[in-house]
């Protein structure tokens, strides 16, 4: 029978026996870095081992992990790929970051994964593909214009070869200044029909070549624009992400003597915008205004035919502005009309980039200025200045293609 007294008596001895066995318990885990961390793991989700990349590179992400600290080294020296950050401890996130190739090689680059200081057995491959030579003449799909009273032509390239250049006549039309990616060549005045040569880019190092034909509108064509030169935004109509208003313009641009009326509705600014090779009048409540450089090319009073092409703006969702264009002229002369109402909307189901639009003959429009000189400049406004309580308050076209030619 057991003595209850006497366990009583025990009871104190074996209490602080069981304390001091947790104290040391605890001691010896507080010498093993508190914790424990189990044994040691490190992997990569989805278990990439290789990274297969094209000349444009990329930015790759990876999830790490790991109950350990690591670090990615690379195997070789390299100028094109890294990772960042190039370590880190337990689970982390990193990044391989390789450069856009171009050279005309392939190239690989191995990587290695240490973990608690040891490197572990599968090393981390990346290839990127090979450039290949290349020579773009920007927007040379239907040929390049040139108006009848001549100057400077543009030529914007996209290349990776050292090029030069050949005309198959240079009776009206030379070479003036080659750079990287540009080409300019100066026109002769035209005083009779309408003319054209092929002009070749062709690569030094190789046949490598490409053709675009160039042509020089006849002599009645005092003034011809296309705004190739516009390189902001998008295409879509509605997409007003990177447009650049005529404010903003670089002097090059300017220099090419478009301007706008500054809208006093709106803090003075010059309410037109640049697309990739047209333009937009206004903006919500307020119009803007394009205006020409002076017709120089007159040598006295005047009738000319002006044809341009227009576009209506409509939202993505199909809300449509107001479309009344104004139409007039900054100095002499008298337009045969007062103004235009813009109907041909987009369709952005059949044209999504809102290109086929321009072709349509609905977007082409036309009037006749009696009585020009070399001082007239053409107008364009899309409705009023203030269009506060103005229709829908909104009254925003797009402009390309504008010509004038002499019609006596």
């Amino acid at each position: 029978m057991y003595n209850k007294n006497s366990i009583a008596k025990s009871f104190p001895k074996l209490f602080w026996a069981l304390v001091i066995s947790c104290f040391v318990a605890v001691s010896c885990d507080d010498d093993n870095g508190g914790e424990s961390m189990g044994e040691p793991y490190f992997m990569i989700e989805e278990d990439p081992t290789s990274l297969s990349v094209s000349v444009e590179g990329i930015s790759q992400k990876y999830v790490v992990r790991s109950n350990r600290d690591w670090k990615v080294v690379a195997q070789s020296d390299n100028d094109w790929v890294e990772a960042f950050p190039d370590q880190g401890d337990k689970d982390g996130i990193f990044s391989f970051k390789v450069d856009p190739n171009e050279s005309f090689e392939s190239r690989t680059a191995n990587f290695a994964f240490v973990v608690d200081g040891e490197e572990q057995p599968v090393l981390f491959q990346i290839n990127q593909e090979a450039n290949v030579p290349y020579i773009t003449i920007l927007n040379a799909e239907n040929g390049i214009s040139v108006p009848s009273a001549g100057g400077e032509v543009n030529i914007a390239l996209e290349t990776n070869v050292e090029w030069t250049y050949m005309l198959d006549d240079e009776s009206w039309i030379t070479g003036v200044e080659q750079s990287e990616n540009a080409l300019i060549l100066q026109a002769e005045k035209n005083t009779g029909l309408e003319r054209s040569i092929t002009l070749t880019i062709q690569s030094t190092t190789n046949g490598l070549s490409e053709e675009v034909e160039i042509t020089q509108s006849a002599g009645n064509v005092i003034l011809e624009e296309d705004f190739s030169w516009l390189t902001y935004g998008s295409t879509i109509f509605y997409t007003t992400t990177g447009e650049t208003r005529m404010d903003s313009w670089t002097e090059e641009e300017m220099a090419r003597g478009w301007t706008s009326t500054e809208n006093t509705f709106t803090s003075n600014q010059k309410v037109v915008y640049a697309r990739p090779g047209f333009v937009k009048l206004g903006k919500t409540n307020y119009g803007g205004d394009l205006i020409s450089p002076p017709l120089a090319a007159l040598d006295g009073p005047t009738n000319v035919q002006v044809t341009f092409k227009a576009v209506p703006y409509e939202t993505a969702g199909g809300t449509q502005d107001d479309n009344n264009l104004i139409v007039g002229v900054v100095g002499p002369g008298t337009t045969s009309v007062p103004s235009f109402t813009v109907s041909n909307y987009p369709d952005y189901d059949a044209d999504p980039d809102c290109v086929l639009i321009w072709e349509d003959e609905s977007s082409t429009y036309s009037f006749t200025v009696t009585g020009a000189t070399s001082e007239t400049q053409i107008r364009f406004l899309g409705g009023a200045f203030d269009l506060n309580g103005v229709g829908k308050g909104k009254n925003r076209i797009f402009i390309d293609d504008i010509k004038v030619e002499i019609i006596n």
